[in-house]
């Protein structure tokens, strides 16, 4: 894709973007709908162990046990990291 198309393509996206945050009202969220029941809002506390806490100790749970499953399967190495091969190599040219 060549420059012009790209910059056209980018374009596109950021006026797309822009017209729908334009369209859409965040005033309406002022209203409440029907049957609308919210309840209590989250402590400080609450908020960042939900959101920043509990995604941390899943990624590292997670990976400990990708880690943990990644050792059971290095105690043999079938593939070539194991032959040893000679260094020199000559070669002899008559002319």
């Amino acid at each position: 894709m060549d420059k012009k198309n790209a910059l056209r393509a980018g374009a596109l996206a950021a006026g797309t973007t822009l017209m729908m945050l334009l369209m859409s009202s965040p005033a309406s969220a002022l209203t409440r709908d029907d049957g609308d029941d919210p309840g209590p809002g989250l402590s400080v506390i609450e908020t960042l162990g939900l959101f920043v806490v509990a995604p941390i100790v899943l990624y590292l749970v997670i990976a400990g046990l990708v880690m943990v499953g990644d050792k059971t399967h290095k105690k043999k190495d079938p593939t070539s990291s194991n032959i040893a091969t000679k260094a020199e190599a000559t070669s002899e040219v008559k002319a």
